[in-house]
């Protein structure tokens, strides 16, 4: 199956119909275009959306199967990664021997990337080409432009993807964040004059499809934590989402305000902020002290950032809440705070690690019960859709990154903004863009790989 020059083709092998393990196709002339190759994180026990059951002792992680695309390479043009995240880019250092093509992405993405591949001994086969927001690069027979947008990490992307006989306006993960604190923001002109040009269809985020009204900014979560770090006697431990560059910034500025010193516990945190200092994103005014000082500080000096947000084991939170931590100890009195909301099937693991801190007399504040707001979605409601859909106008509207409802809801969305044509699918389908719209169900074989012991294998 390869596209001829009249065609312009768009495949998900993963991503659709599911939230985790983005991997998408364009299609045209001949060749293909992949944008993002993530993993995912499944949990013992849980369904997925496209009906595998998690297990003990599956890999715990996985990626789409881009056997479809593997065979292939020779037609493949070229990687694209729109942003940092692991359901975006944390596949590559496993599938790039199966692939073998020029990655293309931001200067903090690079950055991260290049830190997982040197851990497989891959960061100098790997050609890695930087983009500057704005910028157009000529990949195979695709024109491809970097548009700014706002997400939770720095230096999120949406893509314009130009052919000869048709344009794709592929949204990646956003939010319309009017302070994002960190990185670049964005402007309405950027998508209206998408409009002005015309988009032949718009692939485009549904995480949050079903919530009402407009996200949060990151800049409004400044006083919620802040209130809660001041009433806190004790250490004080805020636990989040270890890319999220902007609430380091704002937990830093607060540890000033305060007179606590911030430190970091966990591997990714760390990694994160290294990346992010390396990448000219990460705010000079906010100095970090080393972990092993944080146990010899008066307890009312202390504000510590860990890993373990989600309930993870071996996580710094995890380590704190056993008491096994080697530079910290929680004391009664001393308070967790989750800047981080729960990611579907973590809840359970989420609410037994509460339970322990609570049992040491540790005070807890959850962004679910904090009467003001301590954290902000990185993806858009329905104001932020519509918005979208209002600017760009596109003729067709591709609903992904979503499960069943959250697509389903999109489309909806997309329709009551007089989109003419919605195409809804799963992980397999062909969606066919020109020259006649529509869906080929099922055309390409997909399923799962996971990584264990030091291999690909499949996931049944």
């Amino acid at each position: 199956m390869t596209p001829d020059q009249n065609d312009l083709w768009f495949l998900p092998l993963g991503g659709t119909g599911e939230i985790g393990m983005n991997l998408n196709l364009y299609g045209h002339d001949g060749q293909w275009l992949m944008v993002d190759c993530g993993v995912t994180f499944p949990k013992p026990g849980r369904v997925s959306a496209d009906g595998t059951v998690h297990h003990r002792g599956e890999p715990p992680v996985q990626m789409a199967d881009p056997a479809f695309i593997a065979d292939r390479r020779d037609q493949l043009a070229g990687l694209v990664i729109t942003h940092a995240h692991e359901d975006h880019v944390g596949a590559v250092p496993y599938l790039w021997p199966l692939l073998q093509c020029p990655i293309y992405t931001s200067r903090f993405t690079a950055e991260i990337l290049r830190r997982k591949l040197a851990e497989f001994e891959l960061l100098h086969r790997v050609p890695i080409i930087e983009v500057d927001t704005g910028d157009t690069r000529q990949i195979g027979p695709f024109s491809v432009q970097w548009l700014a947008l706002t997400h939770s990490i720095p230096d999120p992307n949406a893509l314009v993807i130009r052919t000869p006989i048709g344009r794709i306006f592929h949204s990646g993960d956003w939010k319309l964040d009017a302070q994002p604190l960190v990185g670049h923001g964005y402007k309405k002109q950027t998508f209206t004059e998408l409009a002005d040009e015309g988009m032949d269809a718009m692939v485009c985020d549904s995480t949050n499809a079903t919530v009402a009204g407009h996200s949060i900014s990151e800049a409004a979560l400044h006083k919620g934590l802040l209130d809660a770090v001041r009433c806190s006697e004790g250490r004080v431990v805020v636990t989040c989402f270890g890319s999220n560059i902007a609430r380091l910034h704002t937990l830093g500025l607060i540890a000033r305000e305060t007179g606590r010193y911030m430190g970091l516990l966990g591997r990714s945190l760390i990694n994160m902020s290294g990346a992010a200092k390396a990448a000219g994103v990460w705010d000079s005014s906010d100095r970090l002290i080393n972990p092993s000082h944080l146990g010899y500080l008066p307890r009312d000096e202390v504000l510590v950032v860990a890993t373990g947000s989600q309930g993870e084991p071996r996580t710094a939170l995890r380590r704190l809440a056993a008491g096994t931590h080697p530079d910290l100890e929680l004391e009664s009195g001393d308070t967790v705070i989750f800047s981080a909301r729960a990611i579907p099937g973590n809840e359970e693991a989420i609410d037994g690690l509460i339970a322990r801190l609570k049992e040491m007399g540790v005070r807890v504040v959850t962004a679910e019960h904090s009467p003001v707001p301590i954290h902000a979605s990185g993806h858009p409601a329905q104001e932020e859709l519509q918005a979208m859909y209002q600017w760009v106008r596109p003729k067709i509207a591709i609903p992904v990154h979503g499960e069943a409802e959250h697509m389903d809801v999109h489309a909806r969305i997309a329709k009551d903004c007089g989109v003419s044509k919605t195409l809804v699918g799963r992980n397999g389908d062909l969606f066919m863009i020109r020259p006649v719209p529509g869906m080929r169900r099922q055309i390409a074989e997909t399923g799962r790989l996971g990584w264990q012991k030091q291999e690909l294998v499949r996931v049944e």
